[in-house]
This record gives structure tokens, sequence and C-alpha cells, in this order.
């Protein structure tokens, strides 16, 4: 009988096998429903404000007479007329979905890198790029598109003078009720397309920055801070990359999407009576 250094019996193939790395340096995909679902609650709860003053301001169309004048206006009269937490108006709608989000497209990530690698566990830039967009296409068809029109709808309700959605389950039992299972899923071609390119600049991005600081040292662990300065660089890179794609998309999620019969109507509506800028 073969031991190893800590005694334990190495000569059989069960003993192998469980002591063994993979050489190609994958990771079980299922570990990162864990830790995606964690990270995507966490990043929710810090970054919501953001969000929700990003979606008035997409929803406050320079057609007709404009509230806001930009950003830290809309926050100001938000916080004026509803308090502080009125930031926060919504979130329900998309901490349910971030969580679950977060989960399926890390997992999906792995998954697919897990297949491109290859016998050395390197992942080309190109196959980097295809893992982030699988990624960002899946999310969007599983969990995003329907978490997204909820929250829209549900935001752009609060703005008017009578509200009818009480809170996320409300909104969602009058949104299904009134437009069926599909009025969850409005927008649906521009949230794949912003998901997957979003996610295919994020991961391609992080992936590059880790390795230049890694310096050619692939189990060399980069630290907390920079993986967080890492992070949000990559995440910094797939806003600016998408942002036209994510106005049209909030467009049709909106309670005033009806005025459009297509995505690419969108597109052409704002570009005619908003401008490339809006």
């Amino acid at each position: 009988m073969n031991r190893d250094v800590k005694g334990r019996d190495t000569s059989s193939p069960r003993s192998l096998s469980a002591t063994a790395v993979d050489p190609r340096g994958r990771r079980n995909p299922t570990k990162s429903i864990f830790a995606g679902g964690l990270a995507g609650g966490l990043e929710i709860m810090i970054t919501f404000p953001t969000e929700y003053v990003k979606t008035q301001l997409q929803l406050d169309e320079k057609a007709a007479k404009p509230k806001y004048t930009g950003p830290l206006n809309c926050a100001s009269v938000t916080v004026r007329e509803h308090g502080f937490l009125g930031l926060y108006r919504g979130l329900g709608s998309l901490l349910y979905g971030s969580i679950p989000k977060a989960a399926v497209r890390f997992w999906m990530f792995e998954l697919l890198k897990n297949k491109m690698v290859d016998e050395k566990g390197n992942l080309s830039k190109g196959r980097t790029l295809l893992a982030g967009l699988g990624a960002g296409a899946t999310e969007a068809i599983v969990v995003v598109c329907p978490m997204e029109t909820i929250k829209v709808k549900f935001i752009h309700d609060q703005t008017q003078p009578n509200p009818r959605f009480r809170g996320f389950w409300s909104g969602l039992v009058q949104i299904v009720r009134e437009e069926g299972l599909q009025g969850t899923y409005k927008g649906l071609a521009p949230t794949i397309l912003k998901q997957s390119t979003n996610q295919a600049i994020r991961f391609f991005v992080f992936s590059e920055i880790k390795k230049f600081l890694q310096k050619g040292d692939k189990a060399k662990d980069i630290g907390v801070v920079q993986t967080f300065c890492a992070g949000g660089m990559a995440g910094a890179a797939s806003v600016f990359g998408n942002t036209p794609i994510d106005v049209v998309k909030t467009r049709m999620q909106g309670l005033e999407a009806s005025k459009y019969s297509s995505s690419w109507d969108c597109v052409k509506k704002i570009w005619r009576h908003e401008g490339v800028k809006a």
C-alpha cells in the first residue's frame, strides 16, 4: 500500500481521483451558484440608488417636458419628495432577481469556460468573450428580462399621480393578470443583447486585468483590494459599452411601451425625436 505525506492511501483509483487536481484548472460550476448569488445580493443592495436614478432618467423622455436636469437633480428631487428611502423604491423587484441572476451568470460562465479551456487550462481572449456572451444571454432569458420588466414598470408606476403597484408581488400579479405571462418578457431582444454584450465585456476586461496583475502566475492571489478594483473597472467598461441598448430595453419595458411596435421601432423613434444623446 502506498501512502502520501499525510498518510493517505494513494494506491487505489478512488483515492487518486479524490486527491488529484484537474490538470486543466477547471472548477466545479455548482460552487459558482452560491458565490454568485451572494455577490449579486450584496451588489444590488449597494448600487440600487444609482440604478433607480438611471431608470428614472431613461424614462424621462426628452421629447416631452423633462422632469429632471441630470442624475444629481433626479436624486435630490427624489429625496426631497420621498425621503432618502425613496431611492430604494422598487428594490424588492431587483433583489428577488439579482441573487438568481448572478448565480445563473457565474454558473454558466464557469460551465462554458470549463468546456473551452485548452490542455494547459488557458482560455483565449476570443473564448472568454464567447463564454461571457453565453452567460449573459442565459441570465437574460432565465431571470433578467422578467425581473427588469417588473422593476421598470414598478419604478415608472411610482412616479405616476396614482400608483397602482403596492409592491413587487402586487405589481407582478397585476402585470400577469392584464398582459399574461408574456407581459413579463417585454423587450426580450434588447435584454438578451444588453446582457450578453455586458457580460462579455465584463468577464473579458476582468480576466485581462487579473492576468496582468498575476504577471504570468495563474496561482497567484491578487488580493481583495486589487480584485475589487479590477471588478470595478470591468463593470464600468461594460456599462459604457452598452448604454444605448439599455435605454431601448428600459423604454420597451416601461408603462408606455405600447407606443413602440418593436425594439427597432423604439430605436428609430428615439433617434428621430430625441437625438443620439438620449
